[in-house]
Protein backbone atom coordinates (compact mmCIF):
# COMPACT_ATOMS: atom_id res chain seq x y z
CA UNK A 1 0.00 0.00 0.00
CA UNK A 2 1.59 3.24 -0.77
CA UNK A 3 2.14 5.77 1.72
CA UNK A 4 0.00 9.26 1.54
CA UNK A 5 1.16 10.87 4.47
CA UNK A 6 4.94 11.52 5.18
CA UNK A 7 6.23 11.31 8.96
CA UNK A 8 7.88 14.93 8.66
CA UNK A 9 3.98 16.09 8.02
CA UNK A 10 2.61 13.51 10.65
CA UNK A 11 4.61 14.89 13.02
CA UNK A 12 4.09 18.51 12.29
CA UNK A 13 0.31 17.62 12.77
CA UNK A 14 -0.01 15.49 15.23
CA UNK A 15 2.29 17.75 16.89
CA UNK A 16 -0.26 20.38 17.54
CA UNK A 17 -2.54 17.75 19.78
CA UNK A 18 -0.64 19.19 23.24
CA UNK A 19 -0.26 15.69 25.40
CA UNK A 20 0.76 15.50 28.97
CA UNK A 21 3.70 13.16 30.03
CA UNK A 22 4.06 10.48 31.63
CA UNK A 23 6.98 8.38 33.42
CA UNK A 24 6.00 4.65 33.03
CA UNK A 25 7.95 3.04 36.07
CA UNK A 26 8.43 -0.33 37.51
CA UNK A 27 10.78 -2.82 39.08
CA UNK A 28 12.71 -5.48 37.32
CA UNK A 29 14.89 -8.03 39.14
CA UNK A 30 14.98 -5.11 42.16
CA UNK A 31 15.99 -2.19 39.81
CA UNK A 32 13.86 0.62 38.23
CA UNK A 33 13.16 0.23 34.73
CA UNK A 34 11.20 3.29 32.87
CA UNK A 35 10.28 5.42 29.96
CA UNK A 36 9.06 9.23 29.56
CA UNK A 37 5.64 8.15 27.99
CA UNK A 38 3.39 10.34 26.19
CA UNK A 39 0.97 8.30 24.42
CA UNK A 40 -1.10 7.49 27.44
CA UNK A 41 -5.19 7.53 28.02
CA UNK A 42 -7.68 6.62 30.41
CA UNK A 43 -10.02 3.60 28.30
CA UNK A 44 -12.84 2.36 30.46
CA UNK A 45 -14.20 3.01 33.36
CA UNK A 46 -15.96 -0.60 34.10
CA UNK A 47 -13.27 -2.19 34.59
CA UNK A 48 -10.91 1.10 35.38
CA UNK A 49 -8.70 0.78 32.25
CA UNK A 50 -5.70 2.99 30.86
CA UNK A 51 -3.62 2.49 27.48
CA UNK A 52 0.07 3.36 26.18
CA UNK A 53 2.05 2.79 23.87
CA UNK A 54 5.35 1.77 24.00
CA UNK A 55 8.08 1.62 20.76
CA UNK A 56 8.86 -1.46 19.24
CA UNK A 57 13.04 -0.13 19.81
CA UNK A 58 12.37 0.68 23.40
CA UNK A 59 14.39 -1.01 25.68
CA UNK A 60 12.70 -0.85 29.03
CA UNK A 61 9.41 -1.78 27.74
CA UNK A 62 10.43 -5.29 27.23
CA UNK A 63 11.68 -5.80 31.17
CA UNK A 64 8.33 -3.52 32.46
CA UNK A 65 6.34 -5.92 30.27
CA UNK A 66 7.80 -9.02 32.46
CA UNK A 67 7.37 -7.44 35.57
CA UNK A 68 3.47 -7.22 34.90
CA UNK A 69 2.92 -4.29 37.20
CA UNK A 70 4.17 -0.28 36.59
CA UNK A 71 3.07 2.97 37.63
CA UNK A 72 2.30 5.81 35.21
CA UNK A 73 3.46 8.90 36.80
CA UNK A 74 2.36 12.08 35.23
CA UNK A 75 4.71 14.82 35.69
CA UNK A 76 4.16 18.23 37.08
CA UNK A 77 5.91 21.07 35.34
CA UNK A 78 8.93 21.29 36.91
CA UNK A 79 9.52 17.75 36.31
CA UNK A 80 11.77 18.77 32.68
CA UNK A 81 14.45 17.27 33.83
CA UNK A 82 13.22 14.25 35.39
CA UNK A 83 11.34 13.50 32.10
CA UNK A 84 14.74 14.36 30.09
CA UNK A 85 16.62 11.72 31.78
CA UNK A 86 13.45 9.50 31.50
CA UNK A 87 13.20 10.15 28.07
CA UNK A 88 16.70 8.72 27.11
CA UNK A 89 18.70 5.71 26.36
CA UNK A 90 21.37 3.95 27.83
CA UNK A 91 22.91 4.94 31.39
CA UNK A 92 21.28 4.61 34.59
CA UNK A 93 18.45 6.56 34.01
CA UNK A 94 17.24 6.86 37.49
CA UNK A 95 20.56 8.09 38.72
CA UNK A 96 19.29 11.45 39.46
CA UNK A 97 15.87 10.88 39.55
CA UNK A 98 14.16 10.79 43.51
CA UNK A 99 11.53 7.48 43.60
CA UNK A 100 10.73 5.15 45.60
CA UNK A 101 8.78 1.48 45.56
CA UNK A 102 5.14 1.75 46.10
CA UNK A 103 2.81 -1.18 48.21
CA UNK A 104 1.95 -2.61 44.79
CA UNK A 105 6.09 -3.00 43.74
CA UNK A 106 5.90 -0.02 41.26
CA UNK A 107 8.32 2.47 41.14
CA UNK A 108 6.95 5.84 41.68
CA UNK A 109 8.54 9.30 40.73
CA UNK A 110 8.60 11.80 43.54
CA UNK A 111 6.97 15.17 42.88
CA UNK A 112 4.81 13.57 40.20
CA UNK A 113 1.69 15.48 39.70
CA UNK A 114 -0.19 12.19 39.82
CA UNK A 115 0.26 8.12 40.05
CA UNK A 116 -1.87 5.26 38.37
CA UNK A 117 -0.21 1.63 39.72
CA UNK A 118 -1.30 -0.47 37.01
CA UNK A 119 -1.39 -4.38 36.04
CA UNK A 120 -0.35 -5.12 32.57
CA UNK A 121 -3.51 -7.08 30.62
CA UNK A 122 -2.90 -6.54 26.79
CA UNK A 123 -0.31 -6.38 24.31
CA UNK A 124 -0.71 -5.48 20.65
CA UNK A 125 1.45 -5.31 17.97
CA UNK A 126 0.42 -1.12 16.40
CA UNK A 127 3.40 -0.06 13.56
CA UNK A 128 6.41 0.82 15.04
CA UNK A 129 4.93 0.63 18.85
CA UNK A 130 3.24 -1.66 21.50
CA UNK A 131 -0.02 -0.70 22.17
CA UNK A 132 -0.79 -2.02 25.91
CA UNK A 133 -3.81 -2.18 28.15
CA UNK A 134 -3.61 -2.36 31.53
CA UNK A 135 -5.99 -2.52 35.02
CA UNK A 136 -5.85 0.36 37.38
CA UNK A 137 -4.84 -1.19 40.90
CA UNK A 138 -4.01 2.36 42.60
CA UNK A 139 -4.19 5.95 42.47
CA UNK A 140 -2.78 8.70 44.30
CA UNK A 141 -2.70 12.52 43.21
CA UNK A 142 -1.32 15.96 44.48
CA UNK A 143 -3.59 18.41 45.44
CA UNK A 144 -1.65 21.30 43.73
CA UNK A 145 0.56 21.53 40.69
CA UNK A 146 0.39 21.75 36.95
CA UNK A 147 0.99 19.45 34.04
CA UNK A 148 4.45 19.14 32.44
CA UNK A 149 2.51 19.16 28.79
CA UNK A 150 4.46 18.57 25.32
CA UNK A 151 2.66 20.99 22.58
CA UNK A 152 5.11 21.20 19.05
CA UNK A 153 7.89 19.43 19.85
CA UNK A 154 8.39 21.36 23.11
CA UNK A 155 8.09 21.74 26.68
CA UNK A 156 5.11 23.50 27.88
CA UNK A 157 3.70 24.27 31.58
CA UNK A 158 -0.18 24.52 31.98
CA UNK A 159 -1.48 26.91 34.36
CA UNK A 160 -4.81 25.50 35.80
Amino acid sequence: MERLIGPDAFRDVLGRFASGITVVAALDDGEPVGFACQSFASLSLDPPLVMLAAGRTSVSWPRIERAGRFCVNILAAEQQEVCRSLGRSGADKFAAVPWRVSEHGTVRIDGALAAVECELRAVHEAGDHFLATAEVVALDAREDGSPLLYFRSRYAAGAF
